[in-house]
């Protein structure tokens, strides 16, 4: 059983930012050879991005390889219209009508390629908003989603770029589906996926509780639980616990675990709707208790009681997290400023995927700006002087 079952697959990747390359980062890792072509002559601007984004460039572009090419130049188009005459799927996450100003759209390219697969990962599918412009943060906002993490009258983005994985993650289940269907009809197709569209089916759950309770969805931290026991615990020394007690027979384990006779006999805790019930002056109780508890011993007990637990962690414990260190979860990454040759490798997450035991490994780091231009080029049938030739004219740019 093999973790690249994409190996063979030829895949031209035109983004930036988050959403456009975490699609090409699952290629590449399932073993798809993915070019990335960056916009001569300053490269994918992510590389140069502060603050929140400065991480962006090293964490989803390992395991590809970066052709620099001015595509605004006439030499520049004609020469990937030859990489696309042999590729399988392209994927672009640029603005809408961006791709086909660069003579790179689906209509273009598909005639050079009828068996193409083309991933357009944009802000909104076809309809009303499709002309719009948008970003993770953003669809958060409008689909709710941020309303429903922060606490009431404070809407809050995820910690995270949420929306622009989830999109990724689909849009390489469409491509997927349109390699298959062109096993069977021997023609590729468009395919797209959304921000704004990834964002409501998040919301698929809220608005089915709201159809089947006739409330309104709170945001999280006022939300009407389904689970009586489904909260933070401080513990002793200002830890911090989650803890789910998500079954009857969980709560029979969790209050014998911790000695909690009265309330295992308390008729109004029998069940986890009864318990629903008690919520106000439950939870304070349970607190009073486990306040008391050094966090490594109520970790133990809830561990014995078989119940969900976790410490509320933070990113930088995943570097030394024990469960990632000893699966292969971790894989070694060269994180540099700039994406230059000055940097260090950490540990960042594989792919959260196995097939049986195997997880993919990096193949190749983050690639520098142009690193492989003349070998991409070269595969594409041009001859060392049109190589050179192209260089001279700063279509493409120096490898850095």
């Amino acid at each position: 059983m093999s973790a690249t079952p994409l190996a063979g697959l030829k895949v031209l990747e035109f983004t930036h930012t988050v959403m456009g390359p975490t699609a090409g980062l699952i290629f590449a890792e399932l073993g798809a050879d993915v070019v990335k072509v960056e916009p001569a002559p300053k490269g994918d601007h992510t590389r140069g991005l502060g603050g929140f984004g400065a991480g962006f460039f090293a964490a989803f572009n390992r395991d590809k390889r970066s052709l620099a090419i001015d595509l605004k130049r006439s030499e520049g188009q004609a020469a990937v219209h030859r990489l696309v005459a042999g590729a399988d799927v392209v994927i672009e996450n640029f603005g809408p009508g961006t791709m086909e100003r660069l003579n790179c759209g689906y209509e273009q390219l598909a005639p050079l390629n009828p068996r193409l697969v083309y991933l357009a990962l944009k802000g909104y599918l076809a309809g009303p908003y499709e002309h719009r412009p948008a970003l993770d943060e953003v669809v958060q906002f409008q689909a709710g989603l941020a309303y429903m993490t922060g606490p009431p009258g404070q809407p809050l983005r995820a910690g995270a770029s949420v929306i622009d994985i989830m999109g990724a993650v689909f849009g390489v289940i469409a491509a997927q589906a349109a390699l298959r269907e062109r096993e069977l009809t021997g023609r590729g197709q468009k395919v797209s996926s959304a921000l704004f569209e990834s964002a409501a089916f998040l919301m698929s759950t809220h608005m089915a509780g709201m159809t089947a309770t006739g409330l309104d969805a709170r945001p999280m931290p006022a939300r009407r639980g389904a689970w009586a026991i489904y909260e933070v615990f401080r513990t002793a020394g200002d830890g911090q616990l989650f803890i789910g007690v998500t079954s009857d027979q969980q709560w029979t384990r969790f209050v014998a675990e911790f000695g909690l006779q009265e309330l295992a006999k308390d008729p109004r805790l029998a069940t986890n709707f009864t318990r629903l019930q008690e919520r106000e002056w439950l939870i304070p109780a349970l607190q009073d208790v486990l306040g008391q508890l050094p966090q490594d011993d109520v970790a133990a007990r809830c561990e014995r009681a078989n119940v969900s637990w976790a410490p509320v962690g933070q990113p930088k414990d995943l570097f030394k997290d024990p469960h990632l260190l000893a699966t292969g979860g971790l894989v070694e990454v060269f994180i540099s400023r700039m994406g230059g040759r000055e940097g260090k490798k950490v540990g960042l997450p594989a792919l959260p995927i196995e097939f049986g035991r195997e997880r993919a490994s990096v193949t190749r780091q983050p690639p520098r700006m142009g690193q492989h231009n003349a070998e991409v080029l070269a595969e594409a049938g041009l001859s060392a002087d049109e190589i050179t030739r192209l260089l001279a004219l700063g279509v493409i740019a120096a490898a850095v």
